[in-house]
């Protein structure tokens, strides 16, 4: 049953694009051997013969112009009732009625009864569920009453509640389209909905089934209180039942359904029992199967027969909750493991596909930058990298042969390192990492085969762990090991009374987070040569002016030429520095994919509220010379040369170490381009139910399914649902927990005092003052605002006291707000020091705790020159960053 215009819903041909969310469904349903009812699908290519022979398109662009998710109700539905009015006075192309006539004529039962229903091509997603925005009409007989089902289905699309959701949506009026499914009418005794999982509680191991007499659209239009079943899915086992009043049924009528009281006899009769109940929740789980999610199905019953009238994911479906672990169980259970170095950049438990990547990427990389440095091979580094709960360690497990190695190595090649520690990052590592990074940028991913887009992948990850293994030994580690050698000869032999503290020779330097800075106060300045701009740019909120970036338009008001000229510019800055890194793991958003944190920047510039970073630089610059060569003019003899030296190299290497960690993600933009495209590829296939859901599977896992897609087998790849699921929970049970620095905990390592540079221990937090490195000198008491990540960045406020796990240069924005830093990771020599001290606030670090302890609204007195937070009694106010939000793409 095929033309142009017409698909029997048994037809492969039924996609969503070509028949709507619902037809496609059905097709796959029935294609399974489930019991869908029989009929056909007008599709999308119909509508729009109906839309172009009508000329409706440009009144609808016109009527919709001004729409916006904030538009009154009262306009939204004017301008809905104009656009449905033209469709419903419109006809349909005559080859276009011929067909579904036709159609309609073939099937089984003469001058058929049919259930009229429409099929959207952006309904029934995973990731947006549009039910209920268009039209069904039951109880359609005859040839010219279709038709004008048909017609009054396609002008649904254009009712305000559609139209509303779609804009809040932002899906805009040409990217829908509508089909019209024609269904032979299930004469039901009975109806309702099946939920494959518990909607309210996420339980997967439970169908939930609601049930009432009569059709199912009483249900479905919330006008009767059905009766609701628990069914055990594994045995079908009737958990819990619960018999309501029954007041309403929808039933047939001539042309259409109407609502009637149910019968006093049957309104507290159970419509389902233990068998029917069992037996629907069996077909539910087939479904699911089929899916590899939970489902929202509704269902209808005629003599005892269960029919399938349509399927769509659940949407919002809440994650059981798991245990957050207790146990930190170690690899080699003699060995010792600690959370320090290139793991400061990971905070967060690692997600499955960037876990099973990196480690091993990792491990290659230190194990071929040992073996060069030592002139051979270093077996001790094989497991550099581990992972404990989801969390990444440092592997210490050495014998007494390897610890000898390792040392006599490091001595050895130390004197070489301190020399070419520039030239080893900026000469050899990064032009190495710009070039992989360049070669892939320029292949278009839409052009790549799923396996050559892992290739790439791989190939750019291997280079981001190349760049990241050279920066421990070239910038990671000499820039702590100059500026801690400055500060032990100024503290102990040169620093008189009176003096000031050595931060004052540490700052006024030049680096890619205060460039960063300095490019969004030079935005803010030339955008004040506009006022008009400058209006907007101040009074739009951010949200509105990130829709304008998105879809190139400006604000209301603004020139459109002055608004191009600054749309260059930021997205110049954005190419510029919006690939610093908030998180190694690339599950993460980049602060070029949310620039949001760096517009509320520019507004604070525009205010007048923040500080000229020129200005700032120039004042610190000017008194750290004057500080410099005070003290060079009175040190006489080794002093003067060892300082003078000391100093010189001091301003080399922490500069060219914040220079270097914001190279890191230089490769982000491109692996997040590659992946993305790959995930959708695999939502294309029905392999995934989210393009982000690739974050959450081993990376064998996609090399297969990569593989098989690339053979076209797609239908040979497994659901994966269920793992995704489970892994997605045991990340946030992960994320609960504070890992320790250390394993097993120790006060010394080596004959050292662990404390001097792993941070303090969780365990040793207790009462209302914590403790922790003091970065930064100077007394601050203020509101703490918790910040996860970038997700809730706008909950910062000037003022407030920034509090996070760990910083790197893509939060610098939120330092030009604070008055006060203090994170869980760092320490005196980390960038969070670093920035602070240039920013002139106080900072405590590596308290370990501090997210866990401190609640956003609360008052807090920062003590960066005794390193101690005190917790005041106030209570907080709603904590905004409490939800930790998980990754996605």
């Amino acid at each position: 049953m095929t033309s142009e215009w017409i698909l029997d819903l048994s037809d492969p041909r039924a996609t969503l694009e070509l028949t709507g969310g619902k037809a496609a469904s059905l097709r796959r349903l029935a294609a399974a051997g489930l019991p869908v009812p029989g009929g056909f699908c007008v599709t999308t290519d119909g509508y729009r013969r109906f839309v172009t022979s009508n000329g409706l398109m440009d009144p609808i662009r016109r009527e919709l112009a001004t729409i916006d998710p904030a538009t009154p109700p009262s306009l939204l539905e004017e301008a809905s009732q104009r656009i449905r009015d033209r469709f419903l006075q419109a006809p349909i192309p005559e080859e276009v009625a011929r067909s579904i006539v036709e159609a309609y004529c073939r099937l089984p039962e003469t001058d058929a009864v049919v259930a009229v229903r429409s099929s959207a091509t952006a309904e029934d997603l995973p990731e947006a569920s549009f039910a209920g925005q268009q039209e069904t009409y039951l109880n359609v007989r005859g040839e010219e009453a279709v038709l004008e089902a048909v017609r009054k289905c396609w002008g649904s699309l254009w009712t305000a509640r559609a139209v509303s959701y779609r804009a809040r949506q932002g899906i805009s009026p040409d990217q829908v389209a509508l089909a019209v499914v024609i269904q032979a009418l299930v004469p039901a005794d009975a109806a309702g909905i099946l939920f494959t999982a518990d909607p309210v509680t996420g339980e997967r191991s439970q169908a939930l089934i609601n049930a009432a007499w009569g059709l199912g659209e009483a249900v479905v239009g919330g006008l009767v209180t059905p009766d609701t079943y628990v069914v055990e899915k594994a045995t079908g086992r009737l958990i819990s039942q619960q018999i309501a009043d029954k007041t309403v049924m929808t039933v047939r009528v001539d042309g259409g359904t109407h609502e009637q009281p149910v019968p006093n006899e049957r309104r507290r009769v159970a419509v389902l029992d233990e068998g029917a109940a069992a037996e629907l929740a069996w077909l539910g789980e087939r479904i699911g199967d089929l899916y590899g999610m939970p489902m929202d199905i509704e269902w209808a019953r005629q003599d005892s027969r269960f029919f399938i009238l349509q399927a769509r994911p659940i949407t919002a479906l809440p994650e059981p909750e798991l245990p957050a672990p207790t146990g930190w169980p170690m690899p080699n259970p003699r060995g010792m493991y600690m959370r320090g170095s290139i793991v400061d950049f990971m905070p967060d438990p690692l997600t499955p596909l960037f876990g099973s990547m990196v480690v091993p990427a990792v491990n290659t990389s230190i194990l071929q930058l040992m073996a060069r440095l030592a002139g051979k091979e270093m077996n001790a580094y094989a497991n550099y990298l581990a992972v404990i709960n989801g969390y990444p360690y440092i592997s210490a497990s050495y014998s007494a042969r390897q610890w000898l190695s390792i040392l006599s190595m490091m001595v050895m090649k130390m004197p070489y390192l301190l020399r070419s520690s520039s030239t080893l990052w900026k000469e050899e590592a990064l032009p190495r990492y710009r070039e992989v990074v360049a070669a892939w940028t320029v292949k278009p991913a839409a052009n790549l085969s799923p396996t050559e887009l892992l290739q790439g992948v791989n190939e750019l990850l291997q280079a981001v762990t190349d760049h990241l293994t050279v920066l421990q030994v070239a910038t990671l580690g000499v820039a702590p090991s100059s500026e801690g050698l400055l500060t032990a000869l100024y503290n102990k032999l040169i620093k008189r009374q009176g003096d000031p503290e050595v931060a004052t020779l540490l700052v006024g330097l030049d680096s890619t987070p205060i460039r960063a800075e300095k490019s969004l106060y030079d935005l803010a300045d030339w955008s004040r040569q506009n006022p008009g701009l400058a209006a907007a740019l101040k009074d739009t909120p951010t949200s509105g002016l990130k829709s304008h970036l998105a879809e190139s338009t400006p604000p209301g008001g603004v020139d459109p030429q002055a608004w191009e000229e600054w749309h260059r510019r930021f997205r110049a800055h954005l190419d510029r520095y919006g690939y610093a890194i908030f998180n190694l793991d690339f599950s993460q958003p980049l602060p070029m994919d949310d620039p949001g944190p760096m517009i509320e920047t520019l507004k604070l510039y525009l205010a007048g509220q923040g500080k000229n970073p020129y200005e700032r630089q120039t004042v610190q610059s000017e008194r750290r010379e004057c500080v410099r060569q005070g003290l060079e003019s009175r040190l006489k003899g080794p002093k003067a040369w060892a300082f003078r030296k000391l100093i010189r190299w001091v301003h080399t290497t922490l500069p060219m170490r914040e220079d270097s960690i914001a190279e890191i993600g230089l490769a982000y933009p491109v692996i997040r381009r590659l992946l993305d495209e790959l995930g959708r590829r695999f939502v294309e296939s029905g392999f995934l139910a989210d393009p982000g859901d690739l974050f959450w599977l081993e990376v064998e896992e996609v090399e297969q399914a990569a593989q098989l897609l690339e053979k076209g087998e797609a239908a040979a790849l497994p659901s994966l649902h269920d793992k995704i699921r489970q892994r997605k929970a045991l990340w946030k049970a992960r994320k609960r927990v504070i890992p320790p620095l250390q394993l097993p905990g120790k006060k010394k390592i080596l004959g050292i005092n662990a404390d001097a540079f792993m941070g303090v221990h969780s365990g040793d937090q207790e009462g209302k003052t914590i403790r922790g490195f003091g970065a930064s000198t100077g007394q601050v008491t203020g509101v703490a605002r918790v910040v996860t990540g970038p997700e809730n960045f706008d909950t910062m406020h000037p003022g407030d006291v920034l509090v996070a796990s760990i910083t790197t240069p893509a939060w610098t924005p939120l330092f030009t707000m604070a008055s006060a830093v203090v994170t869980d990771i760092g320490g005196p020599l980390s960038h969070g020091s670093i920035v602070a001290r240039e920013y002139g606030i106080p900072a405590v670090l590596g308290t370990g705790v501090a997210t866990q302890r401190i609640r956003s609204g609360s008052r807090v007195t920062v003590d960066g020159t005794q390193g101690t937070v005190t917790l005041h009694d106030a209570e907080p106010e709603k904590d905004l960053a409490e939800g930790q939000s998980q990754p996605s793409g």
